[in-house]
């Protein structure tokens, strides 16, 4: 019996290891121009490429972003930190009753072309049009899977039956949502605590966990508290966003939070390297 693994086996292995370079990863977020709109960024991060050359030059395991800002900015990431392109998305200009659904905004064979390590897509699990989503996600998987790539599943309860998607129920339900739509990688809510979260990443059934950074923190270490509890959990990392590029030092944020993901660095401590 031949138990030789397939190339596309191979591929998917490769691109996770690049990834998570020692099981964990510290993803910069920078898919918020169109989620949020241009209001997210400090007017000093307005133009992408000062941004992404403060966190790549700081040294994020890799940039999570959209298919055009992957093309018009690929001088600034291209062999010097892994890229994920995300191949959905929504705006908020779009009326609130439809802003819980996710459009395709790019293809597999874009990140294919891009020479990323993988491909993202969110779910709103819960969302009226969950089933859209979901059919959405596997036409991703198949062609991810194809070329041998991983899939990162933005897994987000969100619908009108979810009165408080922080909540631990609701999260875990969330990742072992995902956990059996063959997500490769889940990116999900932090639920307050390392005793709430540590139920996440076990109904995420051995799937690695990456915490959603949110919205800015009051304070810098009141996140690195929060990224700390993840990573005692069981977590393998961030995927964070406004809380480095809405932070002054957005270069010492990545530092501070590689120092807790990778070096088991304690917060107190680890807030020193913002400086």
């Amino acid at each position: 019996m031949d138990l030789s693994p397939s190339y596309m086996d191979v591929g998917r292995k490769v691109r996770l290891s690049r990834l998570l370079p020692d099981g964990r990863a510290v993803i910069f977020a920078f898919d918020h121009g169109v989620e949020h709109g241009p209001r997210d960024f400090p007017p000093q991060h307005i133009d992408p490429r000062i941004i992404l050359s403060k966190v790549v030059e700081a040294g994020v395991d890799a940039i999570m972003m959209l298919p055009g800002m992957a093309r018009i900015t690929h001088d600034v990431w291209a062999n010097r930190t892994a890229l994920i392109v995300k191949v959905t998305s929504k705006t908020n200009l779009r009326p609130e009753a439809e802003r819980l659904l996710q459009s395709g905004f790019g293809l597999v064979e874009d990140a294919v072309a891009l020479g990323a390590e993988a491909v993202a897509a969110t779910v709103y699990w819960g969302s009226p049009y969950e089933d859209q989503m979901l059919k959405q996600w596997f036409s991703i998987r198949e062609a991810a899977e194809r070329y041998g790539y991983p899939v990162l599943q933005l897994a987000y309860p969100r619908g009108p039956s979810i009165k408080d998607r922080y909540d631990v129920e609701i999260v875990r339900y969330g990742a072992r949502a995902a956990a059996e739509s063959g997500a490769d990688l889940i990116k999900t809510y932090f639920t307050g605590s390392k005793e709430t979260f540590s139920k996440v990443v076990e109904a995420a059934s051995g799937i690695p966990v990456l915490m959603s950074g949110g919205p800015k923190a009051p304070t810098p270490l009141d996140f690195l508290r929060q990224v700390d509890a993840v990573m005692k959990a069981g977590g393998r990392g961030v995927v964070v966003g406004r809380n480095i590029f809405q932070h002054p030092n957005p270069a010492g944020m990545v530092r501070a939070i590689r120092a807790i993901v990778h070096e088991g660095e304690e917060p107190e401590k680890a807030v020193s390297h913002i400086g």
